[in-house]
């Protein structure tokens, strides 16, 4: 007599094998294994995929919200002294003829130079960037009151320093810190610096450790005066509606642009460092699934064992009529039980350390004595996560596909053994 496919016999079988007795406790440890060793090769995997993907949303979120999407530079001509020159000089109506590009949000003339600022015997290098006050209002990790000091309403009173070069400086809101130019008056007995003094009137922090140790902002007529640049601008800074689509912009923006122009796109600067990203993802996926792979692969182990111990119940069952099928669906439940149990406390396990990431990495952090993180090498200033439904399905699949996969090899086994022969000796 046929029975439907997991019937309630089989099930309630599977569940009085997963409650092993004391005195057949390996089966039971066996069990116990399996199910911590995919709980934590889940929770790995789900750990792991949350903080690359964190890291790379909080590194492409400092890059769109500090930098320019489109960079529109001038390809050098040579001037009457025989110099080259890429200064634009028609800026404005350049600037106008950009913004007019569909999908342009916004256009900012720039002037960009590199000089070293003073405060008392301290000293630093930065960029400086010339920029009109309301386009400086508009950068969002710049403009950040949440995360900077001072009044940025002010800024055409003087100067704004990233936190690492005032840091550097020991210099705060209201300071006076000069900025030296080796590019300055050329006199008989050489070039003499140009030294100019300017009040800090903000101190921003742009949640970059490159850009908050070398960024200082200063008001673009000022930046002209100071660098000799009346009149002209170094490069537009571009920003665009979609930064992820920038690369559809790219031309429109240099068709508009004329002749001399070149565009320089956030991806064009940090591509190599994204890709890199990727292909560490990647990596690290296929890395995490030999992780449960071989977790998975102590459900082999406890299931071999387990059938090894019921062998002379195998076969009783089969002698009172319990079909192959029926004796493979009861082992079939045994090892996909521990795998399922396993996957959805490894997802447990994972989605508290991402939505906890902060606290976690506080503890370690304080264990380690403040230097778990270093962000001048890792660029940014905490450890982030970000939890994604993709991510989650991809890792809850993973394990349930091979947990039932390799299940399925002891249970066929269990299912083709010969009845008589395992009662022969009882």
């Amino acid at each position: 007599m046929s029975t439907a496919p997991f019937a309630p016999f089989e099930w309630m079988i599977a569940w009085r094998y997963l409650r092993a007795r004391r005195a057949e406790g390996g089966v039971s440890v066996m069990t116990w294994i399996s199910l911590i060793g995919i709980t934590l090769a889940v929770f790995a995997l789900i750990a792991t995929l949350s903080v690359r993907s964190g890291f790379r949303a909080e590194f492409v979120d400092t890059i769109l919200g500090a930098n320019a999407h489109v960079t529109v530079y001038q390809l050098g001509e040579v001037n009457a002294a025989g110099r080259i020159d890429r200064s634009i000089a028609d800026y404005e109506a350049l600037a106008q003829t950009v913004a007019a590009v569909p999908g342009v949000t916004r256009v900012a003339p720039l002037i960009r130079q590199q000089v070293m600022a003073n405060h008392r015997q301290s000293n630093a290098g930065v960029e400086v960037f010339g920029i009109a006050p309301k386009d400086l209002k508009t950068i969002p990790r710049i403009a950040d009151q949440t995360r900077a000091q001072g009044d940025i309403s002010r800024f055409e009173e003087g100067i704004a320093l990233g936190i690492g070069v005032a840091n550097t400086l020991g210099v705060g809101v209201g300071d006076r810190v000069k900025l030296i130019s080796p590019n300055g008056v050329k006199t008989a007995f050489g070039t003499s610096p140009r030294v100019n003094a300017y009040e800090v009137v903000y101190i921003f922090s742009a949640g970059r450790y490159d850009i908050d140790r070398t960024r200082a902002y200063l008001p673009i007529a000022d930046a002209q005066i100071f660098f000799n640049r009346e009149g002209v601008a170094d490069e537009l800074e571009v920003m665009v509606e979609d930064p992820e689509a920038v690369d559809t912009y790219a031309l429109p923006i240099l068709a508009a642009t004329g002749p001399r122009a070149q565009v320089w796109t956030w991806r064009d600067a940090s591509g190599a460092f994204l890709n890199a990203l990727d292909i560490e993802d990647r990596v690290m996926f296929v890395i995490l699934s030999v992780l449960v792979l071989i977790a998975a692969m102590n459900i082999v182990s406890g299931l071999i064992m387990l059938v090894k111990n019921k062998g002379r119940d195998i076969g009783i069952l089969r002698t009172m009529g319990l079909t192959e099928g029926s004796v493979l669906r009861v082992f079939f439940i045994c090892g996909a039980f521990t795998g399922i149990i396993g996957t959805a406390l490894g997802v447990i396990l994972g989605c508290l350390f991402a939505l906890y990431v902060d606290q976690i990495f506080g503890f370690v952090n304080y264990l380690s004595g403040g230097t778990a993180w270093d962000a001048s090498i890792r660029g940014i200033y905490f450890l982030p996560a970000k939890l994604q439904l993709a991510d989650v399905l991809s890792a809850v699949a993973l394990s349930l596909g091979l947990s039932f996969v390799v299940t399925i090899f002891p249970a066929r086994r269990a299912a083709r053994m010969n009845p008589v022969e395992a009662l022969r000796y009882e």
